[in-house]
Formats: structure tokens, C-alpha cells, sequence
């Protein structure tokens, strides 16, 4: 039965709220679960570095974790991930990732969190101020660490290794219905990850949940390939096309062959632009966040609320991302996230610059106005991340299904791992060229006035690149 007739059946609120065939769902739910699992480790690591780094060094260590460790180690990652790629098949080099992570999680779990104290560093006989920003998060490497392993899991689960799959074996067609519903049920992990957090104050037992969620992620890879993808009307190869293999590529040649490729280019802006300008506003608001809540479990504790109110809102917007994607163009989808990411960062940076002139005319006292400015920044989080789950990443996908089968693996694994990382280093590198080049003497906070300038030039340039990529994927996808 061909997808144009398939399509006349939806009607009403199916069409809306669940345009998947039931013949489908031996396919469509397993992947959407193992999205789940990925996304429950990602809201729970991520909110937990952020309290183990915030709490103990300050929101200043994050710039230099972010630019002198997070970018290597993800550069490390991507040459390891294009080494394993060409000793072993696709099936293969999933297992090792997850299987990686995995054995990290279980080590914290049980010696590195444990044994925290006794392990960290002490460089208390250096005196330039600026060495010492720089050896700190060394001499907390255990926490450290996991932050570092925290940020890859983004890039490399989330990003690279569910997608990539995801891209293999889903047709242009599906994607257009499967991509964005993935993300409205996966992003009940966020509903569990907010409660999970709330509930559980343990770090510990925090890192042994994403240990057990990556054994189900394994599970249900392996069940995926030996006994659902084996059946052609879930992996037709006739509609999901692919090109006779080629030789091999090394690290150096394919780094050439993404560099000139203008199709990959404005993939990779899109990537840094996002970044940056996440990162701009996050570390700043999570600076502000620490003022109201100074310990690990009080922080801990308001992650949870924003990954709550961040999986709320982002099924809402799952539903009516699913909707835009299917009935509006691919460039409308791809407008929605910047667009949104610079009305609400400006109202943030607004909120911090006029901060003396609301306190006095709103009569308000220092915590009072200390807590609407989180509370702006919150809002901000959570409508950003709601916006990136449903419209940027779906899109973004997309747009590598038309790419052939060297771009869609060594090309998506340069331009998520590098690109991601290279996008919130940048921001990174604005913020600690900033306060420990041009204004040492500041604290991020009152620098508020040049990063926001920052901000609005990166997001100038992010429309600019959706609208390169448009010309560029209408132009392949018609082509094939």
C-alpha cells in the first residue's frame, strides 16, 4: 500500500494527536522507548553535574570545563567513534558506546562519588588567580569527570547514535510522522527524571538509574535488529535507499570531505549557533539559580522542577511540532527554535540589565527580584527546550536523510559530536575571554550588556544558515 493512499486514512484528531499505523507500532514504540531511556539519563545527568559543578566551583568553572575539556574530550570521542566505525559494524559500535557509558556511570556509582574528598587535588600554593581558575575543575576531577561524560552523552547518544540510527532505517516519508511523536513519548522521561530528582536526594543511586537504563537501551537495540527490522515492511530498503558501499575513508579524508560539502556547513551553524547561544543564557541563569538555592540537593531539587515543567511542556509542543512538520514547510519548522531562543533570551538579558530599574519600580527586595529573574530564566529554559525536542532536532534529522551513507555516518558523527560541543565551547570561550582576558575584575553577571550583543549577532547568523540549508535540502530531496 503506498504512503500517498496510507496518509487519506488519518482523519480528525488522529491525523493531530497520532498519525501511526497500527501495523507500525512493533517498530515505532520500541524506538520510541529507547529514546526515552536516552533522554530519562540525559535529563538526570544533566541536571546533576550541573548541581555537582555549581555547587562546589561555582558557575564560573563551567566556561573553562566547557572549553579546555568538554571540546577535547568530544574530538577524542568523534576520532574514536570513526576508528571503531571502520573496524566494526554499525551494530557493534552502538554496543561499545553504550557499553562505555556504562562502565563509567557503575565506576562513579561506587568508587569515584564515594571517595570524592580523598581524590581531590589541592594547588593551594599557586598564586596567579588565573592558574587557579584554570587547575580547579582539575582539582575536583571526579566531579569534573562527570560532567565531562554527562555533555558527551548528549552529543553522542542523544545526537549521534539513537539518530543515526533512527536515519537508517526510516524512510523520508516516516520521518515526517515518526520523528517528532518519538520525542512526545520519550519526553515523558523528563515527567520521571523531574520527580526522580525531586524524590531522591542520593547522587549515587541517581547514576545507578542511568546504569539500568543503559542495559535497556541495549536490550532494545538488540531486540530492534534480530526480530523487528528483519520483517521488510518495517526496513524496506526499496523506500529507505541506500548507495553501493565505499571504500573507507580515513579520519583526515573525511574531515576533507565534510569541509566541502556546503550541505554539512550550514548543519554545523545551525549546531554552534544553538550552542552559543544556549550557552550564554544557561551558565548565567544557572549563576542567578545558585544565589536561591547554594546546596547540592536544594539545587538539585529545582532541576527537577525545570525538568519537569520541561517535559510538559515539551508534549505539548511534541503535538503541535508533529503538526507544523507534516502540514508546514521544513523551513517554517526550522525558523521556530530561533526565533523563540531570541525573544526569550532578550527578555532574560533584559531582566538582568534593568535589574536596579525593576527592583525600584516594582518595589520589590533583593531575593523578590533575585527570584523573578530566575523565574524569567526558567520560563526561558523551559520554552527553549521545549521547542529544540520538537521542531530544531526533528528537522535537523531530517535533513540528513537524503545525505549518502558516508555523509549520514563519519559526516553526522563530525558535525553532532564536534559541532554541538564546538557550539556550547563557544559560548564558553566569549564568557572566559571575557572575564579572564578583558574584565577580570567582573563577575559574569555584569557583563550582561556584551554577551547579550554576542547573543544577537549568533542568532543573526542562525537565520541566515536555516534559510542556506532550506535552498540546499529542497534541492537534494528532490533530486532523489
Amino acid at each position: 500500500m503506498k504512503e500517498t493512499k496510507k496518509q487519506e486514512e488519518f482523519k480528525g484528531w488522529r491525523s493531530v494527536l497520532w498519525p501511526i499505523y497500527s501495523f507500525e507500532l512493533k517498530k515505532f514504540l520500541p524506538m520510541a522507548f529507547m529514546m526515552m531511556c536516552i533522554l530519562l539519563n540525559y535529563s538526570l545527568l544533566r541536571a546533576t553535574k550541573d548541581a555537582l559543578i555549581v555547587t562546589s566551583m561555582g558557575e564560573g568553572a563551567i566556561p573553562t570545563l566547557k572549553l579546555w575539556f568538554v571540546l577535547p574530550s568530544a574530538i577524542l570521542f568523534m576520532v574514536s567513534y570513526s576508528k571503531l566505525s571502520n573496524l566494526f559494524p554499525k551494530n557493534m559500535v552502538f554496543y561499545i558506546v553504550v557499553s562505555f557509558f556504562m562502565i563509567y556511570f557503575a565506576l562513579f556509582a561506587f568508587i569515584l562519588y564515594p571517595m570524592h574528598e580523598s581524590l581531590t587535588l589541592s594547588f593551594q600554593d599557586v598564586s596567579s588567580d588565573f592558574l587557579k581558575k584554570l587547575l580547579l575543575p582539575i582539582s575536583g576531577w571526579t566531579f569534573s569527570s562527570f560532567y565531562v561524560m554527562a555533555e558527551l552523552w548528549g552529543s553522542a547518544m542523544v545526537s549521534l547514535m539513537f539518530w543515526r540510527f533512527a536515519n537508517d532505517v526510516t524512510s523520508l516519508k516516516e520521518s515526517k510522522r515518526f520523528y517528532a511523536m518519538f520525542g512526545f513519548i520519550a519526553n515523558v522521561a523528563l515527567l520521571i527524571s523531574g520527580a526522580t530528582l525531586k524524590a531522591i536526594k542520593e547522587i549515587q543511586i541517581i547514576t545507578l538509574i542511568a546504569v539500568v537504563s543503559c542495559v535497556a537501551i541495549i536490550f532494545i537495540y538488540y531486540w530492534l535488529n534480530n526480530y523487528v527490522l528483519r520483517d521488510p515492511r518495517f526496513f524496506n530498503r526499496d523506500e529507505i535507499k541506500k548507495p553501493k558501499k565505499k571504500e573507507k575513508m580515513s579520519l583526515s579524508e573525511s574531515f576533507k570531505y565534510i569541509l566541502r560539502s556546503r550541505y554539512l556547513g550550514f548543519i554545523v551553524l545551525l549546531l554552534v549557533c544553538y550552542g552559543i547561544s544556549i550557552n550564554l543564557v544557561e551558565v548565567m541563569w544557572k549563576g542567578q539559580a545558585r544565589l536561591l538555592y547554594p546546596s547540592k540537593a536544594e539545587f538539585n531539587s529545582f532541576m527537577g522542577g525545570l525538568q519537569t515543567w520541561t517535559g510538559l511542556v515539551s508534549i505539548l509542543f511534541m503535538l503541535i511540532g508533529a503538526n507544523i512538520l507534516r502540514r508546514c514547510s521544513w523551513l517554517s519548522a526550522a525558523l521556530a527554535t530561533p526565533i523563540v531562543i531570541f525573544v526569550t533570551g532578550i527578555l532574560f538579558f533584559g531582566c538582568i540589565i534593568f535589574k536596579d530599574v525593576m527592583q525600584s519600580s516594582l518595589r520589590l527586595d533583593t531575593r523578590s527580584i533575585l527570584y523573578f529573574i530566575v523565574s524569567v530564566g526558567l520560563l526561558q529554559n523551559v520554552l527553549c527546550k521545549g521547542v529544540k525536542y520538537s521542531l530544531f532536532d526533528p528537522t535537523k534529522e531530517m535533513s540528513y536523510i537524503p545525505l549518502d551513507e558516508e555523509l549520514k555516518s563519519k559526516g553526522k558523527a563530525a558535525v553532532d559530536v564536534i559541532g554541538g560541543r564546538a557550539g556550547k565551547s563557544g559560548g564558553s570561550l566569549i564568557q572566559f575571554l571575557l572575564l579572564n582576558v578583558f574584565f577580570v575584575e567582573s563577575v559574569l553577571v555584569d557583563l550582561a550588556p556584551i554577551i547579550s550583543l554576542f547573543f544577537i549577532g549568533i542568532l543573526l547568523v542562525w537565520f541566515w544558515a536555516v534559510k542556506g540549508l532550506n535552498k540546499e535540502f529542497l534541492a537534494l530531496s528532490s533530486g532523489k
